[in-house]
């Protein structure tokens, strides 16, 4: 027995697997859970499930967490009888729990089937992709357009409330606990010159001009799976953060982590390039399937990907200020490189603003 697998052992022995846990490996490339992949010998077929440890770090109150991920996949695979792979599947614990809590160290655990012949990718490497991933996340907000029984808990509080993370960074500004802001005063004008768009979707919904719905908040390519065969988007995963908001959070963030042809550190920003065919190929794919969408809400894509990127922008600008305490790092300066890619690929959105506009038209 491999340590791995001694050391998960008791955990999944709490859940209703239906036969012999043969193997056990780290699986994927998230940062927040720890997840693995588990090979159990079923009367001599080898089935595969997702193993999970859930950060409560980040996500405290698990049973709510939960309960909206059984809504979510629940109402998603009404929708396709029959398509096994159209949502994650839950397996429940041998109580018929939705997670178990390890009453040693009060660890928390899920286990979903593991959806097999698909793969995530963690780039776009062809427009096809672009399009096959915002094709899905579409399907994905279309299904729960209609979801019953109220609005969705919310994971974390103000994930993306921009205003409020405009706030945060004035007051760690004006503290400048560790004198940095004097390197980075062009940084910090950029922001300071873009603090009205901040207001704009958060008012947009307090007034009715933009609906909530259900969104996933972390539209990044490697959080739907691609059919091997086809290409084709089958299933969207990672829905911890899966709650009540605009589809411009969501369609915003996938132009963020898409378009960009650099790293997220890169140091050298003459090669931060935004590629407007991959957000081309990002709207005919969305279009295609978010047949839902209001007039408003197409108007407002375009500024979308401002939004999210000069917001993910503030915030590495923000931890830079405050001394690196909330992303990681692992060499000086890098949330300041962060920050300057994102503030740098907002520059360039503005000045392609029409053409975007068009592409959308």
């Amino acid at each position: 027995m491999s340590d791995l697998l001694e050391k998960l052992a008791g955990v999944l022995a709490n859940f209703d697997l239906r036969g012999v846990v043969t193997k056990v490996e780290p699986w994927g490339s998230g940062h927040i859970n720890d997840t693995y992949r588990v090979t159990v010998d079923q009367s001599g077929l080898a089935v595969h499930y997702i193993l999970q440890g859930i950060n409560q770090n980040i996500f405290p109150n698990v049973p709510k967490l939960m309960e909206n991920i059984q809504r979510v996949t629940r109402h998603i695979a009404a929708r396709n009888p029959g398509d096994s792979r159209a949502a994650l599947t839950i397996v429940p614990t041998t109580t018929g729990e939705a997670f178990y809590r390890n009453p040693a160290d009060n660890s928390c655990w899920r286990v979903y089937l593991f959806i097999e012949g698909a793969k995530t990718y963690d780039a776009v490497t062809d427009p096809s992709q672009a399009y096959q991933a915002a094709r899905a996340f579409g399907k994905f907000q279309c299904a729960l357009a209609d979801l019953p029984g109220g609005p969705l808990f919310e994971s974390i509080v103000d994930f993306h409330h921009t205003p409020k993370r405009f706030q945060k960074f004035l007051k760690v500004l004006k503290e400048d606990k560790l004198g940095r802001a004097a390197e980075c005063k062009k940084e910090i004008d950029f922001a300071l010159a873009r603090e009205k768009e901040c207001t704009i979707v958060v008012e947009e919904l307090a007034d009715g001009r933009l609906p909530a719905r259900v969104t996933h908040n972390d539209t990044k390519i490697n959080n739907v799976m691609l059919d091997d065969q086809t290409g084709e988007g089958i299933c969207v995963i990672d829905l911890d953060t899966c709650m009540p908001g605009s589809v411009l959070y969501d369609f915003g963030d996938e132009i963020r982590t898409t378009t960009m042809t650099a790293a997220e550190d890169e140091p050298d920003l003459s090669k931060v390039v935004f590629d407007i065919k991959l957000f081309e190929a990002l709207v005919q794919g969305y279009l295609s399937s978010a047949t839902f969408l209001t007039a408003e809400e197409k108007r407002l894509l375009p500024f979308s990907g401002r939004l999210l990127t000069f917001e993910c922008g503030l915030r590495f600008l923000t931890d830079y200020l405050e001394g690196d305490v909330y992303f990681k790092t692992h060499r000086p300066g890098q949330n300041l490189d962060r920050n300057r890619t994102q503030f740098e690929l907002v520059r360039q959105m503005e000045a392609q603003d029409a053409a975007m506009q068009a592409l959308i038209k």
